[in-house]
């Protein structure tokens, strides 16, 4: 299984993705999650602390290994596109709670384009995660649409896109649902975040066609408190977990019925 967790900054995208990866490693799937975004915080929130997270450099800005797998340094910008990358994981994945994190980081291509070592090197990543790896893969991916834009995430399974009860955050699952159409993935779903109503849950209803949405999660003190004390969501709420659970349960139903 292969998912995409997407949608606008601030909307509770990496509590979401951890969370739900923690939930498979419990059940004793091998479980990837990788972290594409460039304000890193995956870590965390599957139980590292922030001493171990400083020691991980993402493999965007690991200048040594771009160089050995693309042939590109500061004189040679002639580069590989097809550079090995199948042993990565292994190599560079660093565990947690029986989750095994890949920081990826992001690219900065302003002025430069997309086609660059660093972007060669990621696009051929994840694509191996999606295609080769038998782990359950989730990605963190970044605020927006860029991802969309360069077809980093194409092939993959699933995207699920997690809003919050607004305006913006409806129109960025709308532009993820087209995006993702033309990239070929047809499984676009919709977890709602920061529920604090019953008039919430109707506008969501009111917007979200009802085969999109996967569930809802409400507004909990317990995520902020979960910050603070550096833990873990999935170690401070029994709230957060229920409701996960129920939107897991229809994720594996969705993933039944695409392999049927």
């Amino acid at each position: 299984m292969k998912i995409a967790v997407t949608g606008k900054g601030g909307v509770g995208k990496t509590t979401f993705a951890a969370t739900l990866a923690r939930m498979y490693a419990s059940e004793g799937k091998k479980v990837l999650a990788a972290d594409v975004d460039p304000d890193a915080n995956l870590g965390l929130a599957l139980g590292f602390t922030e001493e171990q997270l400083d020691e991980i450099i993402p493999i965007t800005k690991q200048r040594k290994l771009i160089q050995e797998r693309t042939g590109a340094d500061e004189f040679n910008q002639i580069y590989s596109l097809t550079p090995k990358v199948d042993d990565i994981p292994d190599k560079f994945a660093k565990e947690v709670n029986g989750v095994k994190l890949l920081l990826l980081g992001t690219v900065d291509t302003a002025g430069r384009g997309c086609v660059c070592p660093e972007h060669v090197l990621l696009k051929r990543l994840i694509r191996h995660l999606v295609l080769k790896s038998d782990d359950v893969v989730i990605l963190d991916m970044e605020a927006g649409l860029e991802h969309l834009a360069r077809g980093t995430t194409s092939g993959m399974d699933q995207f699920i896109v997690v809003i919050e009860p607004g305006a913006r955050s409806v129109q960025t699952y709308r532009n993820v649902k087209r995006l993702a159409m033309q990239l070929g993935v047809k499984q676009v779903n919709v977890v709602a975040n920061k529920i604090r109503s019953e008039q919430d849950e109707e506008f969501i209803r009111s917007r979200i066609p009802e085969e999109d949405l996967l569930g809802f999660i409400h507004y909990n003190t317990e995520i902020m408190d979960a910050d603070q004390a550096g833990c873990a969501p999935y170690d401070y709420s029994a709230k957060l977990q229920d409701e996960i659970r129920i939107i897991k349960s229809k994720i594996d139903r969705i993933e039944k019925n695409m392999e049927a």
